[in-house]
Parts: C-alpha cells; structure tokens; sequence
C-alpha cells in the first residue's frame, strides 16, 4: 500500500510539473487566449501585437489550439516551427493583415517560443 501511494504521488508531481511547463491558457471559446501574466517580458510587446492583429480575423481560441495541440483546428494539418513560418508568409500576403514583415517576424517568434514551452 505504501508503495502505491508513494507512486501516485510521484505520478501527480510529474504531472504538475509538466503542466506548469506550458503557457497557461484563459477563458473559453471566443474568449481564450494565452494567459499574460505567463508570457515573458521579452515576448509580452509581440504577444500584444500578436493579440491585436489576428482577431482582426480569427479568434485567439485558434491560435490558443492550435500551439496545444501541434495540429491547425481548422485544417487539422501539423501546425510546427515550418507551419508557423508558412503560415507568416500567408499572413504578409493577406491585404486585410495590415502586417508588415517585421510585425511578422515577432509573432513568428512568438509563437515558435510557445511550441517549445508547451512541448516541454
């Protein structure tokens, strides 16, 4: 018994410990998006960006996903370090973006950073 009990609580700190490595997420639907307060100062002015811009036509909840999950919601497609890059040039394309190449790159960034977070 004792044994059991020492390994689920090894279990649940390994757990912990894994959902503290990734961004916290806040809201629900429409409404979600990346938790500020978890996002580094070095990257808070590209997330503001990032947050201003893209729901000019889609929601945060997207992006939210897509970054958990490692798949695009919409296309179900791999959504890694090349998509994000792919999906950069698509937006610098978009006349609607009101983007520029710099914008672009720091959202880039951005969100190449938070695939690596929540993949650890």
């Amino acid at each position: 018994m004792r044994k059991l009990i020492i390994l689920v609580t090894l279990f649940t700190l390994v757990i912990a410990a894994v959902a503290d490595a990734r961004i916290r997420v806040k809201g629900r639907g429409d409404r979600m998006n990346f938790d500020p307060d978890s996002i580094p100062a070095n990257y808070r002015a590209s997330f503001d960006l990032m947050s201003r811009k893209c729901i000019k036509c889609h929601t945060m909840e997207r992006t939210v996903i897509a970054v958990q999950t490692g798949r695009a919601p919409i296309t179900g497609q791999p959504f890694d370090r090349q998509a994000v890059k792919a999906y950069g040039i698509k937006m610098l394309r978009k006349p609607n973006s009101n983007m520029n190449k710099q914008e672009i790159r720091e959202v880039v960034i951005l969100l190449n950073y938070l695939l690596d977070e929540n993949a650890r």
